[in-house]
């Protein structure tokens, strides 16, 4: 036998070699990593979709999660049996019901999801129109560990970019009342909550239109053809399949209309003061660095000194001398304590 015809015998020897004597790093062991983390992804993307029915106040079929998640009914029947097996879910009167292990798992996912959403938007700036598409490739690689630092890492936001709660580590998930913009009484000032991100092309004019989270506005005009809503400033027109993605809530108090609340950069030099909150539009980097440096709600904060241009100024808060530029001071609601002269 030449070495012709032995090439092909080695090149098998060094295939057997690699799944066989080396499993942890060759093709079998890479496959069945795959396989599991893609059985892994059906299974979240399951959850996902059986919590949103169940918050809906519906629960989901054989038919509606094969439809949803584009699988044959055989394969939808196989997640299921897989899922029913792992625990996550029960069918029971022709539906699927979350149990309790399958609702923590799956507002886990919901927690990674729009905390990505949240990185990608206020860290890494993509396009709103591309974080959710994103956030979903990402979310099914994350440890509860990785999780938590991710949250701690973006300050705790409370709110996704579309104004979607994000669950707190044990799950909780505050539950938001509004109302479609094509159900709000006209000529009420109203405070956008929601911009729902599907279908995207919806979402891609509600973009374009300029509308964003915290915007008030109020109905102008409503016709099977158009709404037109305006913030004081401008005008905005949209179609009612569109306005139906836009959410609305009555004004909330906000840390500007209580009384004797002001920012902190309006804040007298001596005057003590305790933190109301950060405002809503710090995110991010911003965020995390003042919580970072002991502002939270309740802590006590004394103006020290100014330098020659005003900014930065310094600030006593738990000990520590601390430096803040006028725009972040603007960000730290405030209420001067008693005895303080806040117009001073």
């Amino acid at each position: 036998m030449n070495i012709n015809q032995l090439i092909p015998w080695i090149g098998l020897g060094l295939l057997v070699l690699l799944v066989i004597v080396f499993p942890r790093y060759g093709l079998l062991e890479r496959w069945r990593a795959y396989r599991a983390m893609n059985q892994r992804e059906k299974a979240e993307d399951a959850l996902k979709y059986l919590l949103q029915r169940e918050q809906s106040g519906r629960h989901a079929s054989l038919d509606s999660l094969a439809g949803a998640m584009h699988l044959s009914r055989e394969a939808a029947l196989r997640l299921i049996d897989r899922m029913e097996r792992q625990g996550l879910l029960q069918s029971r009167n022709s539906g699927l019901h979350l149990t309790a292990q399958g609702e923590r798992w799956a507002l886990q996912v919901v927690r990674a999801h729009r905390l990505w959403e949240r990185y990608l938007a206020t860290e890494a700036r993509l396009p709103l129109n591309k974080i959710h598409r994103e956030a979903e490739r990402r979310e099914h690689h994350l440890t509860a560990e990785q999780i938590d630092y991710l949250d701690a890492f973006l300050g705790y936001p409370q709110q996704d970019p579309h104004g979607d709660p994000i669950p707190d580590r044990d799950g909780y998930l505050p539950v938001e009342e509004s109302k479609p913009l094509t159900a709000w009484p006209q000529d009420t000032p109203g405070q956008i909550a929601h911009l729902e991100d599907e279908p995207p092309i919806a979402y891609a004019q509600i973009l374009a239109e300029g509308l964003r989270l915290g915007q008030v506005v109020r109905v102008l005009e409503t016709t099977p053809e158009r709404m037109v809503l305006s913030d004081g400033e401008a005008e905005y027109r949209l179609a009612p399949a569109v306005a139906a993605n836009v959410f609305l809530v009555s004004m909330p108090e906000s840390p500007a209309t209580q009384e004797g609340v002001i920012p902190l950069s309006e804040l007298p030099d001596g005057a003590r003061a305790e933190i109301v909150a950060l405002d809503d539009a710090c995110q991010g980097f911003t965020r995390r660095r003042l919580l970072d440096l002991g502002m939270t709600p309740g802590a006590s904060l004394l103006p020290e000194m100014r330098n020659f241009f005003g900014d930065p100024r310094a600030y006593r808060i738990r000990g520590t001398l601390i430096a803040l530029r006028r725009e972040q001071a603007e960000m730290v609601w405030v209420k001067p304590a008693n005895g303080s002269d806040a117009s001073a």
